[in-house]
């Protein structure tokens, strides 16, 4: 049956003349598969082909369930007996990831107790070497590790996963061996697939309790919870919640039930209590109520009771005597009260009045009201403000010490630029009633001889940009004014206009017209981008090109050009693996049609393997992620994870 396998495995992968003997082999497997009882367990297998690590992974989760995962010593040595010998060896299913070399299945960090590096290795030659190889039946390192670049090509070494999705019942740990699994239970399980459960006593309940209790696997097993409370008028005493343990055992006993008592209350200083007892004093259902004295207000209910777990619905309340928030004077302002021996207490009065130069924002007397509150906010002084003042055109504004407030007794000077004269008072002050003592005055213009000979430098168009000058008493003379703008794609740097002006200089040096910047661009592995950029990275003119590695796809545009509004042309693409060519098809399912009997009888053994496999795949589930990659004698999946 060894030398059938070996046949179909042929078949399967390259091109084969069927021969008698092989259809033999092949009738003999049919009836084999069609009579003998299904053993899930963990298989291992190879492609016939080399193909890169990112295909070979591609290979493997296509038709098995990933790249291998080595877990041990033994594990090791069955692969090297059992693996023919191909001279550029087998990926496994290990890459660096973040510069930390990690089982990918399960994006698990690879320990020191795993590894099983060949001597000198990993040595990252070229530094690209970021995947994995293990040597079968070499002479030197049989079964060792090697770091390799990954776009090398080599046979791809897959497994398939023995456990299934109700492996273990579901409540333990399937924990992969060559050809088989054994389960490891959760607590609180066991049997050969933890198929049974712990099982805790059931309760006697005592008088007055009532117990809610969650049953999730059968009557009191383990991971109950049962919860406790009393009748109205009694109180739990013990704990109010227990578990079932996985060791059969509750995690308490259960509580008894007291009647319930609330504690004695007394009667407020400067007032009153009534209250209204049940069967017995401060029992369930009492209630007491509260009053207090002339000049006194309850600070707290007026009724309390009695509830059901023992305690008052509310504190007993206090009597306090009436009395307002304190208050303080204004600023800038004082403050007159009544009744000095009880200040700020029941129906105190309280005036206001502010300084000269402020005047009373608010009410000019406040009463203390019965509910302890005034009858207004207190009011507060507000300085008198004069009109807000500006700088005259072509001059300056100097206020000291007024913050931009402009109140009373504020004083302004004003001042001219070269070339004109103050026409006005050159200072004025806010006065008491919120009126300036001057209008602001004006800043005229000066003409002269010497003025009409003043000239600017010349200026020149800038690059990539306009300039319109309006002159006045001769090119680039005295008050002369230049615009400037850019053409499209390009932003003005400085001022949009200047002024020429009696010194002789300009108002502002002479803007630059800056080409338009896109985005940056990034791109990820295995992406490849190749920019130019006429005027400055990623800027306006900048073109940039992509391509794909060998055996991937460009989905999306191979080039994108920055626009004059600062927009690429076209958005990122991307990379996504091709189809498969003829001849990879034709090698995965051979050649059957070499011979009309090889003809019919491959295509019945495809049928039968076809209907095999479907019934193989049903059911089949990803590994528990929680194995322990890598423990010596434990076989965990830990290649792959259902949530990466």
């Amino acid at each position: 049956m060894a030398s059938c396998l070996k046949a179909i495995w042929n078949w399967r992968f390259q091109r084969v003349v069927f021969s008698t003997t092989q259809l033999f082999c092949f009738s003999a497997l049919i009836s084999e598969l069609i009579n003998q009882k299904e053993v899930a367990a963990w298989t291992y297998h190879y492609s016939n082909k080399s193909y890169s690590w990112n295909y070979s992974r591609e290979f493997c989760q296509k038709y098995y369930t990933d790249l291998i995962a080595i877990q041990n010593k033994n594990e090791i040595a069955y692969l090297n007996e059992a693996i023919p010998y191909h001279s550029s060896y087998y990926w496994i299913g290990i890459r660096k990831i973040n510069n930390q070399w990690t089982w990918v299945g399960t994006k698990k960090t690879l320990t020191k107790e795993a590894e099983n590096w060949a001597d000198n290795e990993p040595n990252n030659k070229n530094k690209n070497q970021d995947c994995v190889e293990i040597y079968i039946k070499s002479s030197s390192a049989p079964g060792k590790w090697n770091d390799e670049p990954c776009g090398k090509k080599k046979r791809a070494l897959c497994y398939t996963a023995s456990c299934q999705n109700m492996s273990c019942s579901k409540q333990g740990e399937c924990i992969e061996t060559i050809g088989n699994y054994t389960c490891s239970c959760y607590p609180g399980f066991y049997g050969p697939e933890c198929e049974y459960v712990t099982e805790c006593s059931e309760f006697d309940l005592p008088q007055h309790m009532l117990m809610n209790c969650s049953h999730p696997l059968g009557n009191f097993p383990f991971n109950t919870q049962c919860s406790f409370h009393c009748a109205e008028g009694y109180t739990l005493n013990g704990p109010s919640e227990l578990e079932c343990l996985a060791s059969g055992i509750w995690t308490n006993t259960p509580p008894q039930c007291v009647a319930v008592q609330c504690p004695p209350l007394k009667s407020p200083e400067q007032g009153s209590m009534t209250c209204f007892h049940s069967a017995k004093a401060f029992q369930h259902q009492s209630s007491c109520s509260f009053s207090c004295e002339e000049g006194f207000a309850l600070v707290g209910p007026k009724v309390v009771q009695c509830t059901a777990s023992g305690v008052w619905t509310a504190p007993a309340p206090v009597c306090k005597a009436i009395a307002c928030e304190p208050l303080e004077s204004p600023d800038h302002g004082s403050m007159d009260c009544s009744l000095s021996s009880r200040a700020f207490q029941y129906n105190a009065n309280c005036s206001f009045h502010c300084a000269k130069g402020f005047t009373l924002r608010g009410a000019d007397t406040v009463r203390c009201a019965d509910l302890g509150q005034w009858t207004a906010p207190a009011p507060v002084c507000q300085a008198i403000k004069c009109p807000e003042l500006s700088a005259p055109e072509q001059g300056s504004l100097d206020c000291p010490d007024t913050h931009g407030e402009f109140t009373a007794g504020t004083t302004c000077h004003f001042s001219c630029n070269e070339g004109f004269k103050l026409e006005g008072s050159n200072h004025v002050e806010c006065t008491a009633s919120g009126r300036w003592t001057a209008p602001r005055p004006t800043c005229d213009d000066i003409v002269s001889a010497p003025t009409v000979e003043v000239q600017c430098p010349s200026l020149i168009t800038p690059k990539q940009g306009t300039m319109s000058c309006q002159h006045h008493l001769g090119n680039f003379g005295l008050n002369t004014t230049c615009h400037f703008g850019c053409k499209a794609g390009f932003t003005l740097m400085g001022d949009s206009a200047l002024r020429c002006r009696p010194s002789g200089q300009w108002t502002a040096v002479a803007p630059a017209c800056r080409a338009v910047n896109c985005s940056k661009l990034h791109v990820t592995e295995p992406m490849v981008m190749n920019c130019s950029n006429p005027r400055g990275n990623f800027s306006y003119g900048s073109t940039c090109s992509f391509h794909c590695p060998e055996g991937l796809l460009l989905s999306g545009s191979a080039r994108t050009v920055c626009q004059e509004n600062g927009q690429w042309s076209a958005i990122m693409p991307a990379c996504q693996a091709g189809p498969l060519t003829i001849q990879e098809a034709l090698t995965y399912f051979g050649g059957a049609v070499a011979s009309t009997t090889g003809l019919v009888t491959g295509g019945l053994l495809l049928a039968l393997l076809r209907k095999r496999c479907r019934q193989k795949d049903e059911g089949k589930s990803p590994l528990n992620p929680q194995s322990h990659l890598g423990t010596y004698g434990v076989f965990t999946n830990a290649a792959f994870d259902p949530n990466p």
